[in-house]
């Protein structure tokens, strides 16, 4: 029987900016134009439905306002409660990129997940945090410390790499040897700078290591801080570093794509990375 999974990622541009309202203001207006398009992807099946990095505000990293800081909230919280809401109403895995605040002064750049019957799974915690003009991120964000976990969901065994850390492979293979078999990677970023590399790096993680993925990256332009344009083309990628379904550079955009998890067994029984790696030759990699 072919395991048959729908699912849909969400691209965004920004409806309320700084200085357009307060900080819960403009947090308010992006979390409910994300809900015709969660609503959407119910009605159309989707499965597993994936936001893009910290979806409900700006990516304010390009300053470093401490301002910000109030947007964070507890994961669990209101938003992926929220969240949760949804996911049972509609039978739909909801990963959830999100601002979490920890405690006073200690603050994360996670992905919630909820399973299809709306139990919250546990959260990823962004490992790689740059910090580089235009991408201050460590004045936001601690390095993660939950390692890369794999989440049991009703439909896919599932794994979350955030923005930056598709720049780094080690934490890709992590993820597949954890069982993972789809990663998503919600993303924030502009065209110029990593563009070129938006169609590389995943699709040699996805063929590495024998899963799916799915790209997201927000959309438009972000005043005050001009970093560039967001130039969204959010896509899934097969086991084979095929790119199968892409979105536009600059709308608005649920994209969704069915696919059998099948294809797995199929390319890892010809490509057999997993029994061919040499873990023992690679102690360098944590020495140097």
């Amino acid at each position: 029987m072919p395991r048959k999974v729908k699912s849909g990622l969400i691209q965004m541009s920004l409806p309320m900016t700084e200085g357009e309202g307060s900080i819960k203001e403009i947090m308010k207006a992006m979390t409910d134009k994300h809900i015709p398009y969660i609503e959407e992807a119910g009605k159309q099946g989707v499965q597993i439905l994936c936001l893009q990095e910290i979806f409900n505000t700006p990516y304010f990293c390009p300053g470093q306002d401490k301002e910000w800081y109030a947007s964070a909230e507890t994961v669990p919280g209101p938003t992926t409660e929220m969240m949760q809401e949804y996911a049972k109403k509609y039978q739909m895995v909801i990963i959830v990129p999100i601002y979490e605040k920890e405690q006073a002064g200690v603050f994360y750049n996670t992905a919630a997940v909820i399973d299809a019957d709306g139990t919250y799974l546990g959260k990823y915690r962004k490992n790689h945090i740059p910090h580089t003009t235009g991408f201050w991120e460590k004045f936001f964000f601690k390095p993660g410390n939950l390692g890369y976990p794999v989440f049991q969901t009703k439909y896919a065994k599932v794994g979350v790499y955030i923005c930056y850390d598709r720049h780094f492979p080690d934490g890709a293979r992590i993820l597949g040897l954890n069982g993972a078999e789809i990663v998503y990677n919600p993303s924030a970023t502009v065209e110029g700078l990593s563009q070129y590399l938006w169609k590389l790096e995943q699709p040699a993680h996805a063929a590495a290591n024998g899963y799916f993925m799915g790209c997201i990256n927000r959309v438009g332009e972000e005043k005050p801080w001009d970093l560039g344009r967001f130039y969204g083309t959010s896509y899934f990628v097969d086991p084979r570093g095929q790119i199968f379904a892409e979105a536009s550079e600059d709308k608005d955009e649920l994209l969704v794509a069915e696919f059998d998890l099948d294809m797995i067994d199929e390319v890892r029984s010809t490509w057999q990375f997993f029994r061919d790696r040499r873990p023992e030759t690679y102690d360098k990699l944590t020495e140097l």
